[in-house]
């Protein structure tokens, strides 16, 4: 018998009124992933989040983590740690004193890992400071300290580069990696493009509350596609030999000079190649395009609303 996925959620729903914030929602998150849950402010993400820790009550469907129902009982959180939105500390005490709380309401194990936990997120040279002295950064490393006093399995992140500078975004993804190469799984929610290109080995795409794309980085490329990108010593010659080649199709200038064209295959290509160099348009290069994470999110997002906020009528929760 196979284990129970870290995450499996069935047609999660949640509604406020006639507002509908998540929309039959199905995802699978495998052991070992960096599962980025990706889409514009108001698509979705964090209400999701806050349903998969029990946090407020799904509308419809389900949510089961490591084959358990966090609604059903607070044991389903065990080996699952993270946060939602922002973590948040007692800004009056130091880093280490808030661990210690933490700690003593986690019971067990948890005290012993405060040191080793501080100096995974890069903070034991700064724990008896004071939290409100903390960048946002420290802020939020402080927040992964607090969830790998769990000795998590699973963690879930609610934007966590949201607000930082290049260096601590930086760091983050550095210490996620490290995470992950230590057998973790993380789902990491997140708006910012690169973040997630950078660190996720498979994403959903959400919008309108609802799933557009759920697999790989790498399928969603090679379905995108991507065509190719020709220079040569005559581009206008070429896009007109090009245009009347076989098997080669969507014939434009390129929007940084070149052009761009799809084909059918690599034969197509060759044939290309051949019949440039008979027209006298020497190739300058002549280079395959993959689509960038940025391309394949706004094909699949185009129109969302931007900037709308998610419905926050229930305050915002945590879970470390």
């Amino acid at each position: 018998m196979s284990e129970p996925l870290p995450i499996e959620v069935r047609g999660l729903r949640k509604a406020y009124g006639e507002l509908v914030a998540v929309d039959d929602v199905d995802l699978a998150v495998e052991a070992g992933d960096v599962f980025g849950y990706l889409g514009p402010n108001g698509a979705g993400k964090t209400t999701t989040l806050r349903m998969m820790l029990g946090l407020i009550t799904p509308s419809a469907g389900s949510v089961r983590l490591f084959g358990r129902d966090p609604h059903l009982s607070v044991k389903a959180l065990e080996g699952v740690a993270g946060f939602v939105e922002a973590p948040s500390f007692y800004p009056y005490l130091n880093g280490r004193t808030n661990l210690d709380l933490l700690a003593a309401l986690d019971g067990g194990e948890a005290k012993g890992r405060i040191e080793e936990a501080l100096d995974k997120v890069g903070l034991s040279d700064r724990a008896k400071d004071r939290v409100g002295t903390y960048s946002h950064g420290m802020r939020q490393r402080l927040g992964i300290a607090a969830a790998l006093l769990r000795a998590p399995r699973l963690l879930l992140l609610d934007e966590p580069a949201t607000g930082l500078d290049p260096g601590g975004m930086r760091d983050m993804r550095d210490l996620i990696r490290d995470l992950s190469d230590q057998g973790m799984t993380v789902l990491l929610s997140s708006h910012l493009l690169g973040e997630v290109e950078d660190l996720c080995n498979r994403v959903a795409i959400v919008q309108r509350g609802g799933v557009a794309y759920q697999g790989s980085l790498a399928d969603l490329r090679r379905q995108a596609g991507g065509g190719y990108l020709l220079r040569t010593s005559d581009d206008e010659l070429a896009r007109r030999v090009a245009a009347a080649q076989p098997g080669i199709s969507e014939v434009r200038a390129g929007a940084e000079g070149g052009t761009t064209f799809s084909a059918e295959g690599e034969e197509a290509v060759g044939a290309l190649s051949l019949a440039l160099a008979e027209s006298g348009a020497l190739i300058r290069e002549l280079s395959p395009r993959h689509a960038t994470l940025e391309d394949l999110f706004f094909r699949l997002t185009e129109g969302e609303a931007d900037g709308q906020a998610e419905p926050t009528p229930q305050p915002a929760g945590s879970a470390a």
